[in-house]
Parts: C-alpha cells; structure tokens; sequence
C-alpha cells in the first residue's frame, strides 16, 4: 500500500519530490498500488522506488532515475519513459509496455523483465 504522505509530495512535482528524496537519500519509498495517472514525473527521483502494481497510465517518465525500481505488475498504457534510467529495474509483470517503448529509455538491457520484452537482449538473472 503507498504511502500517502510520498504520494502527496510526488503530486506536488518533480522539484518538490527531488528535493525532498536530496534529503532523505536512505528513505524508503513506497508508491505501490499508487494511483499516478498523468502526472508529469519528468526527471523525477524514483529509484529503488516500490512502484508495484502502481497506475502510470499516460504518465510522463521521461528522464525519470529508475534504477533498482519495482515496477512490477504496474501500468504503462501510454506512458512515457524516453530517456528514463532502468538501470536494474524491475519490469516483471508489466502491463502495456511494448519493444520500441522500453527501447527509449536508458539502460533497459539491465532491467529485468520477461521474455516478451527481451527486444532483441539478454534478460539478466536475478
């Protein structure tokens, strides 16, 4: 279950959110089941976020540090992650998330994620 208060602050924006994750770089973050839909999380500080089964329909990512993230199980329909880092993030599960969608973003070759996203590169173990 996300947490509200870190939900509230990520609805706030980008710098606000950024600011904030500056301050508290050992916090967890908890954002799963989160209802983000079409919000603009352009460069927004998720990584190693719990972003399990959370809604990201239409959302913004571009640019966004996903590295280590959770997103398992989340939706993607019409998101955009152009240039987001996926840096051993977790892809498992993910709903709505297509090859030339995943290819956008930075260091997808390293993020897990099942064998219809393989897009042409190994899947690393975990």
């Amino acid at each position: 279950m996300a947490n509200n208060q870190q939900m509230d602050l990520l609805k706030q924006g980008t710098r606000a959110w950024n600011a904030w994750r500056a301050e508290q770089a050992e916090a967890s973050v908890d954002l799963s089941g989160a209802a983000l839909r079409g919000l603009d999380l352009e460069g927004a500080d998720l990584s190693g976020a719990d972003l399990r089964d959370a809604d990201l329909r239409g959302a913004n990512l571009s640019g966004a540090n996903l590295t280590g993230a959770n997103l398992g199980g989340s939706n993607l329909f019409k998101a955009i992650i152009d240039g987001a880092d996926l840096n051993q993030a977790d892809l498992r599960g993910v709903q709505f998330l297509q090859c030339p969608q995943l290819e956008s973003a930075r260091n997808w070759q390293s993020a897990y994620r099942d064998e219809d996203l393989a897009c042409g590169a190994a899947i690393p173990s975990r």
